[in-house]
C-alpha cells in the first residue's frame, strides 16, 4: 500500500490514539508496529494517517458475494485466474446456496435467480452447477467447465444468506 499523509481522505474526529507510528511492513497489525503508546501524541486532525492499499489477487475458486446490502447476501462471484466472474443461475438452486454460504463462513442459504443484485461484469465462470448441498466449496459440485456457459449475462446467479449465524 502507498502511506498517504494530512488527512488525504479528510480530517477525523474524537481521539488521537497512535502518533510516531514506525512500521516495517511485516507486522501483521497496526499494533505491532512502534509508536508513542496509545493516546500520546502531539498530533491534530489536519495530520491524520490515511492509506491506498494494493488490492490482493483472488486465488483459485474464492467467493465473495457483490452488491448485497450485507455481507451475507449478494451476487455470487467467483475467482478464477486472478479475476472474479459471475455463476449462471441454470440448475441454481438452495443445495447450491448452502455450499456457498458454508464456504463463506455462514449456515443455511437460499437461492435467488435473474439478476436480483443486478448484473455481474466481466466472464462468467460457472453455469449449471449441481451441488447436493455437503460440499464444502463450490468448485467441488459438478459444473459445465470453467468458462463453458450457455448463459446471457442477466442471468447470473443471485444468494440470498439465511441470517442463522456464522459458522
Amino acid at each position: 500500500g502507498t502511506a498517504l499523509s494530512f488527512a488525504r481522505f479528510g480530517q477525523g474526529t474524537g481521539p488521537i490514539w497512535l502518533d510516531d507510528v514506525f512500521c516495517t511492513g511485516s507486522e501483521s497489525e497496526l499494533l505491532e508496529c512502534p509508536h508513542n503508546g496509545i493516546g500520546n501524541h502531539n498530533c491534530r486532525h489536519f495530520e491524520d494517517a490515511s492509506v491506498r492499499c494494493s488490492l490482493v489477487p483472488c486465488s483459485y475458486g474464492d467467493i465473495r458475494l457483490a452488491d448485497g446490502s450485507t455481507s451475507y447476501e449478494g451476487r455470487v462471484e467467483i475467482c478464477n485466474d486472478g479475476t472474479y466472474g459471475t455463476v449462471c443461475d441454470d440448475l441454481w438452486d438452495d443445495n447450491d446456496a448452502e455450499v456457498v454460504c458454508r464456504q463463506i463462513g455462514y449456515f443455511g442459504g437460499m437461492a435467488l435467480s435473474f439478476a436480483f443484485f443486478g448484473e455481474g461484469s466481466g466472464p462468467i465462470w460457472l453455469d449449471n452447477v449441481f451441488c447436493t448441498g455437503f460440499e464444502t466449496e463450490l468448485l467441488e459440485c459438478p459444473h459445465n467447465g470453467i468458462g463453458n456457459h450457455n448463459c446471457a449475462i442477466i442471468i447470473v446467479v443471485i444468494l440470498k444468506m439465511l441470517l442463522l449465524g456464522a459458522v
